[in-house]
Parts: C-alpha cells; structure tokens; sequence
C-alpha cells in the first residue's frame, strides 16, 4: 500500500486565524488619527489654504480701506498775505473745509516765494491767496500729491462759486507728461518690494547651499541688477518718467535689498513660515500706506503716519523727493530703508546656524586630508 501524502496531515484549521493588530487592523482612536495627520503632508498643505484664503481677504481689505474712499485729514495750505477783506478768505476756507470734509492746515507766508518755497520742501499741498478784486488764487502741486491736487481743483471753483469770489487754480508742479495720475513711482516701488522678497524666496528654495556671506552677496547682486533693469524699463524704454537715472537706480535697489533680507530675516527666526510676516509688513501694511497710489494726507491718519517708517513707503518718498524735489532732498526715507536693511542683516548674521540653507562646513573638514 502506498503511504498517505504527507500534506494530508496538516489540513487547514477551520477556526479563522485572529484579526492582526497594528495601523490597519484595529480601530484608530481620534487622537492617532491626529497625530497621522500632524505627520502627513496634508497639515501644512491644509494650513496652506486657510493662510491664502485669509491673506486673500486682507489683501483687499487693506487696499480698498485704504483706497476706496480717500478723505483729506487735515491738509496743510499755504496762505499768502493779508486780505482786503478777512470775511472772504473765511468764508472761501469755511466752504473749502466743507466741501472736502475735513480741515485745512493754514500756514502764513509774507510772500508768494516762501510759500513756493515751502511746496518745493513739501511742507505745503497748495498755496491760497484771497485779494479784491482778483478773487481767490488757488496753486496746487500735483507732483507733491497728485490726488490732493485733483480735490483742490474740483472744489475751489465750486466754493468760489457759491461765496461770489472768481477762483484761479493753477499747477505749480504738474506731473510727468507720462505719468499723469502720478502712479508710476508707486509702481516701481512696488515691483522693488515685491521682486526683492521673491528674489530671497527662491534663493532660500534653488540655491539654498549658498552660505550667510554668499547669500549677501547674491541678494545685493540681484538687488543692483534688478533696480538697474526696473529703471531703464520706466525711463528709456517707456519714457513714463524723467528719472535721475543714477540716484533712482540706487533706491530701487536699496528697496530690493531691503525687501529682500527682511524675508531672509523672518525665514532665520520662523523657518517656513516666514512669507506671512514678510507679506504682511511688505504688502498688506506697507504699500498701502505708502502714499504712492493716495497721497498721506488722504490715508486713514493711522496708516498715514505708519507707512513713513515702513520700507515700501520710505522708498515711495525717497524716489518721490528724487523725480520731483532733487533739490530739497530728505533724509528720513533713506535712513528708514538702512535702519530696516542693518537690522535684518544683523539678525540673519547672529542667527545664521538657524537659517534652513547653507552648506555642511563640518563635513567638508572631516573629509579634508589631516
């Protein structure tokens, strides 16, 4: 007889064998799904999309608050002389104050030339002088705020109108013949911004090897390159402005360099995170109070008086007084980029092992012979 088959004595046990523990065969409790979730790429994917949602909606909140509806706060006038009749020049204030809503900043100058002077300085956004029988001569200066200017213009002959007083308005300094809303020098001071954190982003992405001193270096070569190309685009190429080619070359890039190591500086302190200080200082903040697209008087006064010391809005003054004012030169905007420029340095120099980038120095010298 032949002998059984071996296999036969190992038959399948009929009993199914026990569910197996582990990820997936047990029930998960919520808080190791949390945790799953924490480790996943989805975390940062999904705060990702709460960010730009919310950045979406302060993005044109800050604008449109700012822009939407600009209403002068207390805007400073030149007055010039001594009327025939003081009750005329009230009652022109009186009716110019209503009809801007809001007050006029009256400064008393003995002659036209000090008040012109004082345009020139940007101390004034207009000089008024009230004599009989000439009625109301009303100067405006469109390169000291070109939306400041366009109110005056609209309102003096209404309010001349109403009180029986002919009103003259005439431009002191009109804009350039390419740029007459007086928006391109908020435009290059935005691109400036904008580029110059960019540019520190995909460094920080593509040539993130690049050591602290290298990195620098690299910022200010992009800087320089970027502000030269900006400038020669506005001026030779589209002849929108008149540009000092030099002086407003050098802002540009000042702005970039600036921009850019402020976004260096955050991505030192908060790693990954870094864009959201970054945009929320260098757009939402800064280029709406910056006085470029609404002159400051116009602005919320609180944003009027925050946007000076804030990079974007320092170079919309510096490459304004530049354009406009070369001989009346301020040293404020300049001073606010440097002070933002040093600092961001600073703290990337002292934090330096901190910044996600570099090259392993400690490797190098290990493999090194000796």
């Amino acid at each position: 007889m032949s002998e059984e088959p071996e296999w036969s004595e190992h038959r399948a046990d009929p009993t199914p064998p026990p569910r197996a523990h582990g990820r997936h065969g047990t029930k998960r409790s919520p808080s190791d799904l949390w945790r799953d979730f924490k480790e996943s790429p989805f975390l940062p994917a999904t705060v990702l999309v709460l960010i730009l949602a919310a950045g979406a909606g302060l993005f044109a909140g800050s604008y449109t608050y700012a822009m939407a509806n600009p209403t002068p706060h207390h805007v400073p006038v030149a007055v010039v002389g001594k009327p025939d009749s003081a009750k005329d020049r009230s009652a022109f204030v009186a009716g110019m104050e209503k009809a801007l809503g809001s007050s006029l900043e009256l400064r008393h100058f003995r002659t036209q030339q000090k008040a012109r002077q004082a345009i020139e300085a940007q101390k004034v956004f207009a000089v008024m002088r009230v004599e009989r029988p000439e009625g109301v001569e009303l100067d405006v200066s469109s390169a000291s705020g070109a939306s400041v200017a366009q109110l005056f213009q609209q309102a003096g002959p209404k309010v001349g109108k109403k009180i029986d007083v002919p009103v003259q308005v005439r431009d002191l300094k009109p804009l350039n013949k390419g740029d007459p809303r007086g928006l391109a020098i908020f435009y290059i001071s935005l691109a400036a911004v904008i580029i110059g954190f960019v540019g520190a982003i995909q460094l920080s992405v593509h040539a993130r090897r690049l050591n602290p001193p290298e990195r620098i270096a690299y910022t200010v070569a992009y800087a320089l390159l970027g502000g030269f190309v900006i400038a020669a685009v506005v001026d030779w190429g589209l002849g929108a402005l008149e540009l000092p080619f030099v002086h407003s070359w050098l802002i540009l890039a000042l702005t970039m360099f600036t921009s850019g190591m402020v976004f260096t500086m955050f991505n030192t302190l908060i790693g990954r995170w870094a864009m959201l200080p970054t945009w929320g200082v260098m757009v939402l903040l800064g280029n709406p109070s910056s006085g470029g697209a609404v002159s400051w008087p116009l602005l919320p006064s609180v944003l009027g008086e925050i946007g000076r010391w804030l990079p974007p809005g320092a170079s919309v003054n510096a490459q304004h007084t530049a354009v406009y004012f070369p001989d009346h030169q301020l040293l404020q905007p300049y001073l606010v980029l440097a002070v933002w420029a040093l600092v961001s340095c600073a703290v990337f120099w002292t934090w330096r092992h901190r910044h996600p980038g570099g090259r392993d120095r400690t490797a190098a010298h290990a493999a090194a012979p000796g």
